[in-house]
């Protein structure tokens, strides 16, 4: 499946299938979308009910890596652990990896080659503070033997991979939240949200990156 490197609104870059037309974030913004949604609303927000000194972060899916290399910030900059747990199934070449031009724009010192570069089906320990463990799995055939604080919903939209959307995968994410687990997704979708409220979410849409209107937050309670 062909893959085209595109640059976005806010100076930074992410990846294009134009056969599915569809790309990896949005276009307003890629780093501005993985801050605003995965890491404000996510990370930081589910911070302050974390009280083991570890957070484990589940993605799904590792993409252009950017929330990984974002967290893996995050993480240094609070001196907080961070277990990292991320599944992809079509992983980008390295040479795709390069062309996005993350460290660069981040100033992160080879961190995002680091990620990509790391060997996959085992940890993966790129600092003091973050742990990165990645899966060539499809989600709905993994098996978790792990409790997660923090869910990033990166899939693409239910329109295009509504497997991936359905009460089966969310029970099955909700089970392996700890309590006051948070995830955090793009879609707003009423469908989502009320699938989301069936397995046990307390579901809440709130305020968007640029260009998107709402993004749903759901905790376990």
């Amino acid at each position: 499946m062909k893959k085209e490197i595109l640059r976005t609104q806010d100076g930074s870059y992410t990846i294009a299938i134009p056969e599915m037309r569809v790309t990896y974030h949005s276009t307003h913004g890629a780093l501005q979308e993985s801050m605003h949604i995965y890491i404000v609303s996510g990370l930081l927000f589910a911070l302050p009910n974390i009280n083991s000194e570890t957070i484990n972060v589940f993605e799904m899916g590792f993409g252009t890596g950017l929330n990984a290399l974002l967290s893996l910030q995050e993480a240094i900059r609070l001196k907080r652990k961070i277990n990292y747990f991320t599944v992809e199934l079509f992983p980008l070449s390295i040479e795709e990896a390069k062309a996005l031009q993350q460290d660069e724009q981040l100033g992160t010192s080879n961190l995002s080659l680091q990620l990509h570069q790391a060997p996959w089906e085992q940890e993966v320990v790129l600092n003091e503070y973050f742990t990165l463990y990645k899966t060539k799995q499809s989600l709905l055939d993994l098996s978790l033997n792990t409790q997660f604080d923090v869910v990033y919903f990166d899939a693409f939209a239910p329109n295009d991979q509504p497997e991936l959307w359905t009460e089966a995968v969310f029970a099955n994410l909700f089970h392996h939240l700890n309590t006051n687990g948070v995830l955090v997704t793009y879609s707003s979708k009423g469908t989502v949200r009320r699938t989301m409220q069936a397995v046990g979410f307390m579901v809440q849409k709130i305020p968007g990156p640029i260009g998107k209107a709402e993004i749903v937050r759901a905790v376990k309670q």
